[in-house]
């Protein structure tokens, strides 16, 4: 069992692990409350960064949440912590999303510590990957990590790759004609232009990649809406390598799995030496999303497309300070 006090310091490391996660749009949409007298670091979606348009029911906003919620844990094993969560603790609070103690039995978790390294090391490249095929031992250990996590990751074959391809370039055309998702994308991408938000959150041009060269490109184009100065053109790989995460279910308790999911396989990915991208495009219409999953498949729902490979690891994105997202009571 864990001695050590939930002290300030102590806490507020823990949070700077977890705020590196990943988000839809980099939205960072969590907030921490660590009760002292109880030894509970509690965990709240904030539903005021979520996107109405693209995210109406929060999945996404779930997903982020669960994928710091792991961070946490991570950044906890590492300190010597023992991270025991119970999700949804509150039937009162829906948007008290989990609560984490810190003294659990000795071998909870034990082997996350080994993934702290990547937590800053991660991040999302919206570059090109070589075509370069990633071995079957490296995906066997992601399929593991999603297992892990209570998620099943799979690796469609061409087929399937090629129809959830079509499912990403269709979107791309839903996305061009509605006017309320562009305008929710603009209000989470930076150019350096004024009137934009805080340098603390959202993606800046930095992290846009490439343009497309000559065909449409595997990940979302946050500048084609919203020109970049300067910006490149580059040909992305001709086969992308993806992989599907998902659940049997479609409740809130399954999104923050797959939110832990999610990260616990990116940032495997990283140790791996892969280069990685998250693409939710074709999930974010419920026409489309039916369509990712093989129908020979027991995952149920697809809750993240990933994008895997050999490549830049892509620019870090801006996180908003600990004291912006923890509270201590």
């Amino acid at each position: 069992m864990s001695t050590t006090p939930l002290t300030r310091p102590v806490v507020t490391s823990l949070i700077e692990d977890a705020v590196t996660a990943p988000s839809m749009h980099n939205a960072q949409p969590w907030k921490f409350v660590c009760r002292t007298d109880s030894g509970v670091i509690e965990l709240h979606g904030d539903p005021l960064r979520g996107m109405p348009r693209e995210d109406p029911d929060h999945r996404a906003l779930h997903i982020g949440c669960g994928a710091a919620l792991f961070a946490l844990r991570v950044g906890a094993v590492r300190g010597g912590l023992h991270p025991v969560v119970r999700l949804l603790p509150s039937a009162e609070d829906p948007w008290h999303l989990a609560d984490v103690r810190l003294d659990g039995p000795d071998d909870a978790d034990s082997d996350l510590g080994a993934l702290h390294e990547a937590l800053a090391r991660r991040h999302t490249s919206r570059f090109p990957f070589t075509e370069e095929r990633v071995p079957a031992e490296v995906i066997e250990g992601l399929r593991a990590a999603a297992l892990r996590e209570g998620c099943r990751l799979v690796v469609p074959g061409p087929w399937h790759t090629d129809t959830v391809m079509d499912l990403v370039h269709v979107s791309e055309l839903f996305e061009a004609a509605d006017s309320a998702v562009r305008a929710e994308i603009a209000a989470w991408t930076r150019t350096d232009t004024e009137g934009e938000g805080p340098a603390t959150e959202g993606i800046p041009a930095s992290a846009f990649g490439p343009r497309q060269y000559d065909v449409t490109s595997p990940v979302r184009d946050f500048g084609s809406h919203r020109p970049v100065p300067g910006r490149d053109s580059a040909r992305f790989e001709k086969r992308p390598q993806i992989a599907l995460l998902g659940t049997a279910e479609d409740t809130p308790e399954d999104w923050l799995k797959a939110g832990q999911a999610v990260h616990r396989v990116l940032l495997q990915a990283t140790l791996d030496g892969l280069a990685t991208s998250l693409m939710s495009q074709p999930l974010e219409w419920p026409e489309l999303r039916a369509e990712a999953r093989d129908p020979g498949s027991t995952t149920g729902f697809v809750h993240m497309v990933i994008r895997l490979g050999y490549g830049p690891q892509g620019e870090a994105t801006p996180r908003r300070p600990v004291s912006d997202v923890l509270t201590f009571d």
